[in-house]
């Protein structure tokens, strides 16, 4: 499986520039799953502006991100504020994963940090629950950044099947050594590899911190290539990874933890957590 690993500074507040851009870079660089950062359409420090920004169902932004999707052939994964469907009013920060076949599948992020430059939870609504969504006739698991810190939930998408673990994020510089300790190790737990795509760029004085790259089941990082053709900004990086699920299902046995967990009497039921 071809992936393309986007670590981009998105324009705050433009949605159509930071849609052209996807458009952009895969159309210049072909994979089967090209992965953008949280809250990539919108930009991080929004504000109040996240009502107005939220994308819906059928408008404009969605039917962009469905026409750049069949027109690559790639699924794509994209960070953006989601207006919801349950609760008027309310905002999730959310994931989509739009297939070539127009079908979108979302994820909403679970836990919103509220310290330090953080302030999501006076913005947006969390979820309770994880699903793995079909991505290329693979199971994959989504995760946002600040939801890698709880294992459970990684945890929870592994017994549900998922193959590989997909991490968007928007963290800052000061959060670097902690995803590069925490990403392997959620790899070798659960016995899939991890992709993880952090964005870069400056936003009220915020500094995110990059960071991207891929993990197989071993904890062992997955070589990229860098992808050339595409006009970027000095701390951008497109990157190619060749990630193989098989491989990981020929490693499990060596290091059985979710068959072993699954035997256990009160094991996790696949969901929970």
């Amino acid at each position: 499986m071809r992936l393309l690993l986007a670590q981009l500074a998105p324009r705050p507040g433009d949605l159509a520039a930071n849609l052209e851009r996807i458009r952009a870079v895969t159309a210049a660089a072909p994979s089967e799953l090209a992965i953008f950062p949280e809250l990539y359409l919108s930009g991080y420090r929004i504000g109040d502006r996240v009502h107005r920004l939220a994308l819906r169902e059928g408008d404009a932004m969605t039917a962009g991100l469905r026409k750049i999707a069949h027109d690559s052939r790639a699924t794509l994964i994209v960070g953006a504020p989601l207006a919801s469907r349950e609760r008027s009013g309310e905002v999730h920060n959310a994931v989509l994963a739009v297939r070539p076949d127009g079908e979108v599948h979302i994820q909403v992020k679970r836990y919103l940090p509220t310290f330090g430059p953080f302030e999501e939870g006076a913005h947006y609504t969390p979820t309770d629950e994880s699903r793995p969504v079909p991505v290329a006739a693979r199971s994959i698991g989504l995760e946002i950044c600040y939801d890698a810190f709880f294992p459970e939930v990684s945890r929870s998408l592994a017994l549900q099947g998922a193959e590989l673990l997909v991490i968007v994020s928007a963290s800052p510089t000061t959060s670097g050594p902690l995803f590069a300790r925490l990403l392997p190790a959620r790899a070798i737990e659960n016995g899939f590899p991890v992709v993880f795509v952090n964005r870069v760029g400056v936003e009220d004085g915020v500094i995110f911190g990059g960071g991207s790259g891929a993990w197989d089941a071993r904890g062992e990082a997955i070589p990229g290539r860098d992808v050339d053709g595409v006009e970027l900004a000095p701390e951008e990086q497109l990157l190619e990874v060749v990630i193989d699920p098989v491989e990981s299902a020929r490693w499990r046995p060596f290091r059985p933890v979710l068959r072993d967990i699954s035997a256990r009497p009160g094991a996790p039921v696949p969901g929970d957590g």
